[in-house]
């Protein structure tokens, strides 16, 4: 499923990056009392009475301004609204209707989409009635909230979500669903033409040639999967422009909706930090990962340079001893028809369920192995176990002591029912609860 998006745009210090750290649950913008301390835009998930969407937070707008920074910025705010499904026009109680709130409210009426108005500051409602001016804005009802102390957010959010679009199914359950994804540049078009025997997809060397995400489908061995082809994830702070930052939202959008992820490594340049974060992007959204270091016939090989090349990753990033590694050339052709059958593999262990006397014969076994180590001399027990999800896999095991079971142990049982069952590729999700008994 799509999720949908929400910015977020109002003049400068009005408390946008307060709100959506707010909204999403964790400081991830900077807040500082300088006006335009925000000038790209940060986008995180954020959920309501079990709605999901993306937050967009943008920098303050000044409508009018011929400053080259403030240009940029209202550019960067108004590329956010096209992309939004609503908009909330955030404004300040404390200063009350601004002159450049109402130059934006000229522009914001003229939106073929549902827009908030939203009042922030208001720390005293409902003794407080500020909001109430804002109704000359003729922007409709004004929503009071008070991002530093959390009012107001459920009124506000239960207006919201019924404006949200509704969920799209992206296809029959029978079907993979693949992303390509990767660094700038690393031959994912490449790949995805090579995979498809032609040129579906625009290849060049400049780095940001793909912007949106292309669905590409083909039928193997009676599956139906659709590869989609993405935009190169960068580090925040190299994206400079409006358009390649929503080619960003959108590959994250894709990223969350895929069932595998085809994460393309350029082997000619190693393994960088990038392409671990984007591995990781995908493992901690719950998709299967495959490791496909193209441009492997550009590397100067020995014996045993690829299995190096997988001994280095998963020194530098544990989790990737688990996720296949692929070494192929799309511009050859070298092993690219295995990508193909690593991804049955790895979808079909994404949905693997195991029987929940399997489960529990495991845990007997894995306690008889190794039991849990006791906590302030009490003995810990793991009694019973079953698989509660697919699409990942999530195991749900019942303790008398759940919370008392360190780290090490959890990665002990995750590492031991993967080997179990072979769920090389997909991650395991491990819930621990306490027993009734």
């Amino acid at each position: 499923m799509s999720l949908p998006v929400v910015a977020v745009v109002g003049r400068p210090n009005v408390g946008k990056s307060t709100f959506f750290n707010r909204a999403i649950g964790q400081r991830l913008a900077i807040v500082d009392d300088t006006p335009g301390v925000t000038r790209d835009r940060n986008f995180a998930r954020a959920e309501w009475t079990g709605r999901h969407f993306f937050v967009v937070d943008t920098g303050g707008v000044v409508e009018g301004s011929h400053r080259v920074i403030d240009r940029q910025i209202r550019e960067q705010a108004m590329t956010a609204v096209e992309e939004a499904d609503v908009v909330l026009f955030m404004v300040d109680s404390k200063t009350g209707v601004h002159p450049l709130d109402q130059k934006l409210a000229e522009v914001l009426r003229k939106v073929s989409k549902p827009v908030l108005l939203t009042v922030n500051k208001v720390d005293n409602h409902p003794l407080e009635r500020s909001h109430l001016d804002f109704w000359e804005l003729g922007m409709g009802e004004p929503y009071p909230v008070s991002s530093v102390a959390g009012r107001g957010f459920g009124d506000l959010f239960d207006a919201l979500v019924p404006l949200l679009p509704d969920e799209e199914d992206d296809g029959p359950s029978g079907d993979i669903r693949v992303a390509v994804i990767g660094k700038p540049n690393a031959g994912k078009s490449s790949l995805v033409n090579r995979l498809f025997g032609e040129d579906r997809v625009m290849v060049s060397e400049v780095p940001g040639t793909t912007r949106d995400p292309v669905d590409l489908a083909m039928r193997y061995h009676g599956r139906e999967i659709t590869f989609v082809d993405t935009a190169g994830l960068r580090r925040h702070a190299r994206i400079r422009d409006s358009v390649e930052y929503y080619s960003t939202l959108r590959t994250a959008r894709v990223v969350r909706d895929a069932g595998v992820c085809l994460v393309v490594i350029d082997a000619a340049e190693g393994l960088h930090v990038q392409d671990i974060k984007v591995a990781e992007t995908a493992w901690e959204a719950g998709c299967g990962v495959i490791a496909v270091c193209n441009k492997w016939d550009l590397v100067e090989k020995e014996t045993s340079t690829a299995p190096e090349f997988q001994r280095e990753a998963a020194r530098r990033a544990p989790f990737l001893k688990h996720v296949p590694f692929l070494f192929v050339s799309a511009l050859t052709g070298l092993r690219v028809r295995k990508t193909l059958d690593l991804v049955l593999e790895v979808a079909e262990r994404r949905t693997q369920r195991v029987a929940t006397h399997e489960v529990n014969e495991a845990v007997e076994e894995l306690v008889r192995r190794q039991p849990p180590p006791h906590a302030r001399g009490r003995p810990v027990r793991i009694k019973f176990g079953t698989q509660a999800e697919t699409e990942p896999p999530t195991f749900i095991l019942f303790s008398n002591l759940p919370d008392e079971i360190p780290a090490h142990y959890r990665r002990y049982i995750l590492n031991f029912l993967r080997r179990r069952w072979g769920f090389h590729g997909v991650p395991l999700r491990l819930r621990l609860r306490k027993s009734g008994r």
